[in-house]
């Protein structure tokens, strides 16, 4: 396993946003996170990455990782899609993009793979010289992963990268996540469209008020009566 959650507890004072979660993503797996909204999901991911305080065992490529900063996180290819994009508005395109490299050093490869995301995300090619606020919210989108995606992250962390876009948007990005999945590139997928999430992961958790309420294959997970009425729309038979 590339990421070993054991009995983890994330607290915000004296409320418990996590309580002794386990979970755990295999090198090359796209693992989906599914839940309503303050399950604690972004909780989880924030805690990943050092930005959040936890207590039990994280354990990244063999090692513990809680509580470690997230520079240092990063350069042992970590890397967050924060929900809300949260890119650098007042940077043009490409200036966002070399900071998802700054911390390589082969700035030949760099370039090669910057042209690399401009072709696979050809919306940002005629945009390079764009301030990053002026894109749109699925331009955005495409931006925080094909910057996240130049620091040749070996664990993607995704969180919400659907949330508040056009349902053509949303095909986008999953069509993105697929291809990702396709080139055995490691993803934990924090995702309200459960229905998505289920039908491009290979497995998933589902998290009820910070805890986990269900695991398995996500196909399985899809047609369970329980997450297809919570989650996916459908009314069981009574």
């Amino acid at each position: 396993m590339l990421l070993e959650i054991e009995d983890l507890h994330v607290s915000y004072g004296r409320i418990q946003a996590l309580k002794g979660i386990s979970l755990n993503v295999g090198q090359g797996e796209v693992v989906a996170l599914i839940g309503s909204n303050g399950a604690g999901k972004s909780t989880l991911m924030k805690t990943l990455v050092g930005l959040l305080p936890g207590q039990g065992s994280v354990t990244y490529d063999g090692k513990p990782i809680l509580g470690c900063p997230s520079p240092w996180l990063v350069r042992r290819g970590l890397m967050l899609v924060p929900e809300g994009r949260r890119i650098l508005s007042r940077m043009t395109v490409y200036e966002n993009l070399l900071m998802g490299a700054y911390t390589r050093r082969d700035k030949a490869a760099v370039r090669r793979d910057i042209e690399a995301m401009l072709d696979r995300f050809p919306a940002l090619k005629d945009r390079l010289r764009q301030s990053g606020g002026t894109l749109s919210g699925g331009e955005q989108q495409m931006l925080a992963i094909a910057r996240a995606l130049l620091a040749r992250p070996r664990l993607l962390l995704l969180d919400e990268p659907s949330l508040g876009l056009a349902p053509l948007l949303v095909a986008e990005i999953f069509r993105i996540i697929r291809q990702l999945k396709s080139q055995r590139q490691t993803v934990l997928l924090v995702e309200q469209n459960a229905r998505q999430a289920l039908q491009v992961a290979d497995r998933a958790y589902v998290l009820e008020i910070g805890k986990i309420a269900l695991e398995g294959p996500a196909s399985d997970l899809l047609k369970n009566p329980l997450v297809q009425h919570a989650y996916l729309g459908k009314v069981t038979a009574a």
